[in-house]
């Protein structure tokens, strides 16, 4: 198998306050993902015990924000949150010991793509890729996560009927991923008009990454796609 391309950037930044640094200790044991070492797959009765009714994953969920949000407001959900940068973790389990919130949630220290293949087909409801970096270098775009590989994963992964979510504030970017996403058949994107996209609907709250590229006076584009029915076919 060829070497995978990196889309992540550094793994930490600044150094962890006490704190935090204590709160990661004692919390990523219990909630860490290990995939298992013989290459078997990855069932949610591995994970969440009990079954939950449905399973979100985001991919990439930097400080968080967006995954407390949800977590506290989708009763009945479990969610699996896949982050590269360690602080963002820390400034996650941070924020759901603040709103005490308790939901059945495992993390994903690393690459979420090699989590991504270790589970079974048609297992998630939803997915977030929200302002992923967007490699805005022509050199870099091998790096951007939406590519039609992942996109297949995505298609293996979601129910029929489940949702892709996902957020860009770059024009490159966005242009990018409306045509993988446009000539994927596995996805309907959710559009009528400009407002489909350009406004965020109510369950999807603000982030950090989107007050930032407002303030510097880019405008975000919000993109919902669901995922079609098997027919039986491949695709």
């Amino acid at each position: 198998m060829a070497a995978r391309r990196n889309i992540y950037g550094r793994r930490q930044g600044r150094p962890l306050r006490a704190g935090r640094k204590a709160l990661l200790e004692a919390a990523l044991p219990r909630l860490e993902i290990a995939l298992p070492a013989d290459g078997r797959p990855l069932s949610p009765g591995m994970l969440f015990d009990p079954l939950p009714e449905r399973l979100f994953l985001e991919i990439g969920f930097g400080g968080g924000e967006h995954l407390a949000w949800q977590a506290a407001h989708n009763p009945g959900t479990a969610f699996i949150g896949a982050e590269y940068f360690v602080t963002g973790v820390a400034t996650l389990l941070g924020q759901l010991q603040e709103q005490g919130t308790e939901v059945p949630l495992r993390l994903y220290i690393g690459d979420a793509r090699d989590l991504m293949e270790r589970l079974p087909d048609a297992v998630l409801d939803r997915v977030f890729i929200l302002f992923p970096d967007p490699w805005p270098k022509a050199r870099h775009h091998k790096r951007r996560l939406i590519q039609r590989e992942t996109l297949d994963l995505l298609a293996r992964l979601l129910k029929d009927g489940g949702e892709l979510r996902f957020a860009t504030d770059d024009p490159g970017y966005l242009s990018w991923a409306l045509q993988r996403l446009s000539d994927h058949p596995a996805f309907a994107w959710q559009v009528a008009g400009p407002d489909d996209w350009r406004r965020r609907p109510d369950d999807w709250p603000p982030t950090r990454y989107e007050a930032k590229a407002l303030k510097a006076g880019r405008r975000p584009a919000y993109l919902r796609l669901l995922r079609r029915p098997r027919s039986g076919a491949a695709e």
